[in-house]
């Protein structure tokens, strides 16, 4: 059975809307609350937004302009943007890891009015990675603290509430709410267009899947810039009137903390989140008995995590979810009623509204348990590619279909499990080789902790299957060795016949392993 709580009675139709119902419904509940304690009521946080708002109609942001935050996560961040989105205008967030040549990209191609960002985070001045790139469209750039911040605020002080209120009451569903670019795992990023209804649709539906609840104390790892951060994070917390708890920088030792002191329920992440905590030499005798519940997802989940995530640190919920930008971040989801079985090897069932098919090379449907590539059709389905009608129409076809890239296997039961990229596959002697396929038979050796497999050139074969293996700590392994126990355990066509043992992964933010930087 699925567990499904039961909707709020009144529903947002904007993400801004979804903070109005919470102040109105629990004013005095913590909103937010930062790393160093300090907190925001829904109350606080709905004035602190207006007051925002005003300065964004001071500086003249009108309905449908771009703004950027490039910062790590922060009260500020979620204020801001709820700001702009107030009195209609987009939002266009920025990677923190990018350099300025690459920020540049992004606030050009969305033509960004305003960007919002800061000078300390990780040794970084972000506006002076900016300073010898040409910004036409910038007007400004303005600090997320200090004095920069108290004259944005400041400017706003002769505009009035009503003013706000006419300029939200005349926002909708419709309009676009934010900008999301691609993470960069391939090619030039492409700015994906969502409205404000796709985004509270379909988190109405996460929140009701995973049973997110109004008393939650939700630290959001995840950067904001993404959808896992932004919209799996904080907006769901909206929705559902949780406690947000930013958190600027993954450590696993000063999470372990945070957990025990600020008594945190909900905390989702990738899979290498949960494996550096129960790695951690900290997490013995540490007090982790608030956690409830998380969301992770990948390729494949190995079964042992999804086991120690519970046994040892203690969540009762762990399920996990599948999604891209293109779908605001979620397609399918497990319920909470999930066995441990289904958690680990499948991504759920498509969410309710959202249609989810099985093709083939020529577009073919396929039967349930073959691969293929996973085509969506939905309410969350971008509405485009920002100024890029070919690359639209590349990837959404005349029926609405959205072609994710993704190869997967969709079951009788509708569940879904991803193997790979359509572009990851290679192919040996014939034979199709899916990398996840062959990481998780790898997964299954004691001493692996980590592994990606990628297709290198071969001669004879054409391609062949490399693996960068990570081990356990205190675990020794040659490659001969691995190469040996692979050839007892899978078929001889996907064995690895190259092994590199690695320390680190490239990553993107949200935790996915950059292939292509495996390629080079």
């Amino acid at each position: 059975m699925i567990h499904v709580p039961q909707r709020i009675s009144t529903l947002p139709t904007t993400v801004p809307d979804a903070l109005r119902i919470a102040a109105r419904r629990t004013p005095d509940a913590v909103a937010v609350e930062s790393e160093d304690g300090a907190r925001l009521t829904f109350a606080e946080a709905q004035r602190a937004v207006l007051a925002a708002a005003k300065a964004f109609l001071a500086y003249g942001l009108k309905r449908g302009d771009r703004i950027s935050v490039w910062a790590p996560n922060m009260p500020a961040w979620i204020i801001v943007t709820l700001a702009a989105q107030t009195v209609g205008g987009v939002l266009v967030p920025i990677n923190t890891r990018l350099k300025g040549r690459e920020a540049a990209y992004i606030i050009n191609r969305s033509r960004a009015r305003l960007l919002f960002t800061v000078t300390n985070f990780l040794n970084t001045d972000y506006p002076a990675l900016l300073k010898s790139e040409s910004l036409p469209d910038l007007e400004k750039i303005i600090l997320l603290q200090g004095r920069d911040w108290s004259d944005f605020i400041a400017a706003g002080a002769n505009i009035s509430d009503a003013d706000v209120e006419r300029a939200a009451a005349a926002l909708t569903g419709d309009d676009v709410a934010d900008i999301m670019f691609t993470s960069g795992t391939t090619g030039k990023p492409k700015g994906a267009i969502a409205t404000h209804g796709q985004i509270v649709q379909t988190y109405q539906s996460w929140v009701d899947f995973v049973g997110l609840r109004a008393d939650d104390r939700y630290l959001i790892v995840n950067p904001f810039f993404h959808t896992y951060g932004y919209k799996a994070g904080w907006v769901a917390c909206l929705i559902a009137g949780a406690a947000i708890l930013p958190h600027a920088v993954f450590d696993a030792d000063t999470i372990i903390d945070r957990i025990a002191k600020d008594r945190v329920t909900v905390m989702p992440g990738p899979p290498t989140l949960f494996q550096s905590i129960l790695a951690s030499k900290k997490r013995p005798g540490a007090d982790l008995s608030s956690l409830r519940m998380c969301t992770t997802g990948a390729a494949s989940v190995p079964h042992q995590l999804i086991e120690d995530m519970k046994n040892i640190l203690g969540f009762d919920v762990v399920v996990t979810a599948y999604g891209l930008t293109e779908t605001n971040g979620t397609v399918s989801m497990c319920s909470v009623d999930d066995s441990i079985e289904r958690v680990a090897t499948t991504a759920g069932r498509a969410i309710p509204g959202i249609e989810v098919r099985c093709v083939d090379t020529a577009g073919k449907d396929v039967p349930p348990g073959t691969p293929g590539e996973i085509l969506v059709r939905g309410f969350n389905v971008m509405k485009g590619y920002l100024d890029d009608p070919k690359a639209t129409a590349e990837a959404i076809d005349a029926d609405g279909w959205l072609k994710t890239g993704d190869i997967g296997i969709i079951d009788a039961e509708g569940y879904i499990r991803i193997t790979d990229r359509a572009k990851d596959l290679f192919i040996v002697g014939g034979f199709n080789c899916y990398p996840a396929e062959i990481e998780e038979l790898l997964l299954d050796h004691p001493a692996i902790a980590q592994v990606a497999v990628i297709g290198v050139p071969d001669e004879r074969m054409g391609e062949v299957g490399k693996a960068f293996v990570k081990l356990h700590d205190g675990q020794k392994l040659t490659a001969e060795e691995l190469i040996a126990w692979s050839r007892k355990s899978m078929a001889n066509y996907k064995v690895p016949r190259f092994v590199e043992f690695v320390d680190t992964f490239p990553t993107t933010a949200s935790g996915k392993i950059q292939r292509f930087e495996l390629r080079k």
